[in-house]
């Protein structure tokens, strides 16, 4: 049997999770970029989803809805698509914001007479697509949801919304720190001129995980970066400290906002092309 469902966002990850799915899906997109917006309408029809012009287009008549946007957008979309949304619809928020967004977010969804469940998406989305793992914040119909668009592992951690969140980006400063690191790092070594020797130092099999790390910086910092801020948002909340993932969040940004996407191969061709946009 089809399912009908909205995508709000065809990214990435929407389009990763809509591709061969077999489902009756719209989707919606707030690019305008004439160019994109050809490459998303291209990707749209080899999925077979419908891309509409408007939100209210894409909601309409859909009982499931999946949210995946960036972390900056996901809160002022949750407002945006609340009156849009049908009675008892269910709104799947998938966006890697904190756990506070995600309870505003929760709010403006019940309060429309809609269902909201807090979904932590637990790994990059390609190549699993949908076996990648999901944490899952909300009620027992969301599981249910999940495994029916064919999500092949997901764990629920609870149904207050905010849980799944908390547990994604206390990872995430982990993670994403990780790899801000390492450029920070690779970005001293290329230019005292000791790449080699420190790339030695680290011992045999760093290199590929040091390749890997900028290759995701570069492709993705900029959606990565916007996901740390709000890591530190939730930090901040705590009342700890968030000068690491602040931190972490602009050096995610600045290799993201460099245009090498996609990067070139190997850790030392992609360290040459940031040399040549920084100096």
């Amino acid at each position: 049997m089809s399912l009908q469902l909205a995508l709000i966002g065809f990214g990435e990850a929407a389009q990763a999770f809509a591709t061969g799915s077999g489902w009756t899906a719209h989707a919606f997109d707030i690019e305008q970029d004439s160019s994109r917006r050809s490459t998303l309408q291209s990707a749209a029809a080899a999925a077979g989803v419908g891309l509409c012009d408007t939100l209210a287009e894409a909601l309409a008549g859909s009982p499931l809805v999946l949210s995946l946007v960036t972390a900056d957008a996901a809160l002022a979309v949750a407002r945006a698509a609340a009156p849009l949304l049908d009675p008892g619809a269910l709104f799947l928020d998938m966006n890697s914001v904190a756990p506070d967004t995600k309870r505003d977010a929760a709010i403006l969804i019940e309060a429309a007479g809609a269902r909201y469940a807090d979904v932590a998406v637990m790994a990059p989305v390609l190549p699993a697509r949908r076996a990648v793992p999901l944490l899952v914040a909300g009620p027992a119909a969301a599981i249910d949801s999940c495994t029916t668009l064919g999500f092949s592992r997901v764990a629920q951690v609870g149904e207050a919304p905010g849980r799944a969140a908390a547990i994604k980006l206390c990872r995430s400063v982990i993670v994403k720190g990780t790899e801000a690191l390492t450029a920070e790092a690779l970005l001293a070594a290329d230019r005292a001129g000791v790449l080699s020797e420190v790339v030695a130092a680290l011992g045999e099999g760093w290199e590929p995980v040091a390749d890997y790390h900028l290759d995701r910086m570069l492709v993705h910092g900029q959606r990565r970066g916007a996901e740390m801020a709000e890591a530190a948002r939730m930090l901040r909340s705590l009342g700890l400290e968030a000068s690491l993932a602040a931190a972490t969040a602009a050096q995610q940004q600045a290799l993201g906002s460099l245009d090498l996407c996609p990067p070139p191969d190997g850790l030392a061709s992609k360290l040459a092309a940031i040399r040549g946009r920084i100096g």
